[in-house]
This record gives C-alpha cells, sequence and structure tokens, in this order.
C-alpha cells in the first residue's frame, strides 16, 4: 500500500486511475478546486494548483510516497510543484502529451516519415525554460499547449528532491461521452452518415490509447517500477485516418467518403500532414503490456456513435 496524491483526477482518464488506485488499496489524497468529489474513502483536499500558499496549507503536513500531477499545463504551475512537494514525495508522475513532438510547434531534429519517434527527441533535461512568458494568459497557455508541457517536463526533470515520470500520451479515445473531445465522435458521425473525411495526400500515421489503458499505465508508472524519465504511452499500432475511418467502417457498415485537401488547408482532428507517431517500446522493455489499437477502436468509435446519438436526441 502506498500513499499516493492524484492532482486533478476529476475526469476521464484521470477519474478512472483515482478509482484504480483506491480499488488496489493504496491511500488516496485527491486535490482539485472542490469542480468534482473523489469516490468514497479518498481523501479530497480543495485548494487551487496555481497558489502556493493555498496549496501549501491545504497539504499541511502530508507526504506521500507519489504524486501523480494530471493537470500540470506550464512551466510555472510546474515550479509551484516542485517547490511545493520537493520533500514531501519521493516520486512524480506527470501526464504529458504526444504533442511535446509535433514539430510545427518547436525545432525538433528532423525524423523519417512513418519512423515512431522515441523519447529521447525531445530531452527535458536540456530543454530551454522560459517563466517570464505569459502563461497565465489563458488564450496564451492554450495556443502554446505543446510547448508548456515540454517547459513543465523541464522544470520537473531539473528539480531535484524526487524521481520525475514525464508520461507522454498519444491521443485518448474510448468512454464515449466522456471522451470530452468528441475527436472520435466526429469520425464516428462522418462515416456512418456517409459524410466527407476530410484527408491529405500525404496522411502521416498517429497514434491512439484507450482511456482504459492510459489509467492502467499511469497505475503502473505510479506503483509498479522505479524507473524515472520520459516515457510514451500509446496502445501498439500506427493508424492514419484513412485507416482509422476503416476501422470505423468495419462496425457501421458504411464505406468512408474522402476528399483531398490542399496542403495547408485544414482537416479533421486526426489527419496530420507532418510526422506525429510515437513508440512504445521503452514502456515495454519496462514491463507494460499495451491493447493493439485495432482491436478496441470499432468498439470505442460505436460508444461513441451512440453517446453522441443520446446526447443529441
Amino acid at each position: 500500500m502506498r500513499k499516493i496524491c492524484v492532482i486533478g483526477g476529476g475526469r476521464y482518464f484521470g477519474k478512472l486511475l483515482v478509482q484504480r488506485l483506491a480499488e488496489a488499496g493504496h491511500e488516496v489524497t485527491v486535490i482539485n478546486r472542490g469542480s468534482t468529489r473523489p469516490p468514497a474513502g479518498v481523501e479530497h483536499l480543495v485548494a487551487d494548483r496555481d497558489d502556493e500558499a493555498a496549496l501549501t496549507a491545504a497539504l499541511g503536513t502530508r507526504t506521500f510516497d507519489v504524486v501523480v500531477d494530471q493537470v500540470c499545463y506550464t512551466p510555472v504551475q510546474a515550479a509551484v510543484a516542485a517547490r511545493v512537494f520537493r520533500d514531501r514525495t519521493r516520486r512524480y508522475v506527470m501526464t504529458s502529451t504526444i504533442e511535446v513532438y509535433d514539430p510545427a510547434t518547436a525545432d525538433l531534429p528532423a525524423v523519417p516519415a512513418g519512423t515512431p519517434v522515441t523519447e529521447d527527441l525531445v530531452d527535458p533535461a536540456v530543454w530551454r525554460v522560459r517563466l517570464d512568458l505569459p502563461w497565465q494568459d489563458a488564450a496564451y497557455q492554450d495556443a502554446h499547449y505543446a510547448e508548456g508541457k515540454r517547459q513543465a517536463e523541464a522544470v520537473l526533470t531539473r528539480a531535484g528532491g524526487f524521481g520525475f515520470v514525464p508520461v507522454r500520451s498519444a491521443h485518448v479515445l474510448g468512454g464515449g461521452t466522456q471522451e470530452f473531445t468528441g475527436r472520435l465522435a466526429h469520425y464516428a458521425e462522418l462515416v456512418s452518415r456517409g459524410g466527407t473525411v476530410d484527408v491529405y495526400a500525404a496522411e502521416r500515421p498517429t497514434v491512439f490509447i484507450h482511456h482504459e489503458e492510459m489509467a492502467d499505465l499511469l497505475l503502473w508508472a505510479s506503483t509498479a517500477s522505479d524507473f524515472t524519465g520520459p516515457v510514451n504511452a500509446c496502445s501498439d499500432g500506427l493508424l492514419d485516418v484513412r485507416e482509422l475511418s476503416g476501422l470505423i467502417a468495419s462496425r457501421t457498415g458504411r464505406e468512408p467518403v474522402y476528399r483531398t485537401v490542399a496542403a495547408g488547408e485544414a482537416a479533421g482532428p486526426f489527419s496530420f500532414d507532418r510526422h506525429y507517431a510515437m513508440s512504445n517500446t521503452r514502456a515495454k522493455e519496462l514491463g507494460f503490456t499495451f491493447s493493439r489499437t485495432a482491436d478496441w477502436l470499432p468498439d470505442a468509435a460505436a460508444e461513441a456513435l451512440g453517446a453522441s446519438a443520446t446526447h443529441t436526441s
């Protein structure tokens, strides 16, 4: 049994992670701003993680074996967390994102098309941190999401005092209406009603992970291993948008209709004209076993389609 603090954890796979940690017998504390209560038996502390004094006061004298940070988006937030938890935990796990590898948002080394990237492409130990940028501005933060995550990883990597693991998540799907971005429902609805799926002439593949698998991986990273450093989290199998639409069609029985867009024109949320796939080799070598995207995606699409129909009826 471990003492584990989850910052956030009020929705989607974060909520599921809290449930699974509690079911596994761990002593769990959730910190959020009070909008969502954790399940029975889980300690709930109400504080704004951006307010260092309030966060410190809410924690009191508590210490933890592990902190899992679900809602760290900027280096300023990371710097607050590093100071507050320096002497309170020995391990800090942060949910990061595939978007740290997006070449459209940073000057990254070139990668051959179709080659899944490994964690060393973005090294947080040497990534430049700019705390003076307007990270508190919501519009700026949203527009610089990938860079915010890269710099947050960098701050916590260099903080010292605890082992740090940034978990770089693939596009998370599944769970019907829980998948609050609506990206899978977007494609499921288009294919099912014969709408047009926008694609690029040269589509690049990406990777996905089911929300339950993401919760399982965070549970594993928090309790089953002592590794540190970045780890990619994605199910097996690269898919481009045509292959994704084909898997949806296998459940809907209606063939996708495609429209090729011009270079530079906006397409759908999973249509990429740049490199966008990760390798999960490191996590496998450390002991985690992944599912195959092609095995669960058709069911997840059907669930998204059913949830959308229910929501709009």
